[in-house]
């Protein structure tokens, strides 16, 4: 029951903020494209929209780590491994610049959707292949414009923590634009917001680690499968360490 509750007071909030934070956003982006084409102002400000969210919730515990690791300016293709919904706003606490690769479906959300229109984010239909190509396009042109993109390469959520295999798109972006990854580990989500529930029985631990970057030049050499598999096991590491914490014993 009391899972119930939260959940109906978290979407009213969500529901009641959304007006006032999208006509902001829209307000921002009119004002400021024509300095800001890559719209660093309006991310910061989706980054406090979404971030708002887990700042409410007591009992998400959110640590971020490794935010002095992202190099000013630099472009990168970043990628995090995926447990959760809660992934994307616990994402946006890092506060750097990026542009998201997500499904077609959260572009319809109204207000929500609406904004990450406006930040010219990459939309995706899965399973589609004219949509796939279409993305990749879309991600080329923001990475050639300076934006970083961020992609989640297992494609959808892993219920039960365990990290699958990576898609490759990133990792051929990453080859064709010759750019460093940006590899991040999350731990924690799952537990916060399971699929079609939200835990708030008690706090819950939840670590966002940004990891090393890794250089062109360390996998120019390498196949595409060859750089996904490499990052892949990078972040599976990574994760480990971290639900050594996140999973620990209360």
């Amino acid at each position: 029951m009391i899972n119930r509750i939260f959940a109906a007071l978290f979407l009213t909030f969500v529901a009641l903020t959304s007006v006032p934070l999208f006509l902001t956003a829209l307000l921002i982006r009119v004002t400021t494209y024509p300095f800001d084409r890559r719209l660093r102002l309006l991310h910061l400000f989706t980054c406090f929209w979404g971030s708002l969210y887990t700042y409410i919730m007591t009992p998400w515990k959110i640590s971020t780590q490794g935010r002095e690791k992202v190099r000013r300016n630099a472009t990168y293709m970043v990628v995090m491994n995926h447990q959760s919904q809660l992934d994307i706003l616990v994402a946006f606490r890092l506060y750097f610049h990026y542009k998201w690769v997500s499904k077609i479906e959260i572009f319809k959300v109204p207000l929500i959707g609406w904004n990450m229109r406006l930040n010219r984010y990459v939309k995706l239909v899965r399973g589609d292949k004219e949509s796939i190509a279409q993305m990749m396009k879309d991600a080329e042109e923001r990475l050639a414009e300076g934006s970083s993109v961020f992609f989640f390469p297992e494609g959808t959520r892993s219920a039960d923590g365990v990290i699958k295999a990576f898609k490759p798109g990133a990792f051929i972006l990453a080859h064709k634009m010759k750019i460093p990854i940006l590899p991040i580990a999350v731990s924690g989500t799952n537990k916060a917001l399971p699929k079609y529930s939200m835990n708030v029985h008690e706090d819950q631990k939840i670590i966002i680690r940004i990891m090393d970057e890794i250089p062109y030049e360390r996998f120019a050499s390498m196949s595409v499968e060859e750089t996904s598999d490499m990052v892949r096991q990078a972040i599976i590491k990574e994760v480990d360490e971290l639900n050594k914490v996140t999973l620990a014993p209360k």
